[in-house]
């Protein structure tokens, strides 16, 4: 073998093990990216479950105080006093818990889903104003009276729900970090990562 067929040996294996080497980086590299991703939305999916628990008492509540039918007795009080506002504040009250119940059921099973908490966050929204309306009509003293302890226990609930929603958002934007910057947002796409929404 001559000095020169050496020396292009070492050369031949100098770079297949530069290769090996470059490949093995890149393996570790994205194993390790693609966990972190999947810590990540684990992350957000346990902050999402805390605060979906905390958004169904809301709906209990109003299953317990609100009536269901225009025929019960409570609002047919507030119709025989002339109070129609505080009928049709009940009922509406009645109908965002319904559209609230039906999005925390698709995000269940979606919950870092986009356009579903998208959407859960306008019934979110919906559900409280309705009850703010309601509750302003209550405190009106020709208004009709709320039961005894709702609106404490709603607002009990409000304060729990508040900072379960911040600790989901801010799992959500520390995944939507990770996804977007590069080269992992290469490997978020191809493996089917996508940006979720706050709610």
């Amino acid at each position: 073998m001559t000095p020169f067929d050496r020396v292009w040996k070492v050369k031949e294996m100098s770079d297949s093990v530069l290769l090996w080497s470059v490949v093995a980086v890149l393996l570790f590299w994205t194993m390790g990216a693609y966990n972190r991703l999947v810590r990540l939305r684990s992350r957000g999916i346990v902050a999402y479950t805390s605060l979906e628990g905390l958004f169904k008492q809301y709906l209990l509540l109003v299953k317990t105080h609100c009536p269901e039918q225009p025929a019960d007795p409570a609002l047919q009080a507030a119709a025989i006093q002339g109070n129609e506002d505080f009928y049709a504040a009940w009922t509406a009250l009645a109908a965002a818990a319904d559209q609230f119940n039906a999005s925390l059921r698709v995000a269940h099973s979606q919950p870092l889903n986009g356009p579903t908490t998208s959407a859960l966050r306008t019934a979110h929204e919906t559900l409280c104003l309705s009850w703010s309306r309601l509750r302003g009509l209550a405190s009106n003293p020709v208004g009709s009276a709320l039961p005894d302890g709702w609106p404490a226990q709603w607002d009990q609930i409000g304060v729990q729900a508040e900072m379960a929603r911040t600790d989901f958002n801010k799992a959500v934007a520390n995944y939507n970090q990770a996804i977007g910057q590069f080269p992992t947002f290469i490997l978020a796409r191809g493996f089917g990562f996508r940006p979720a929404q706050p709610i």
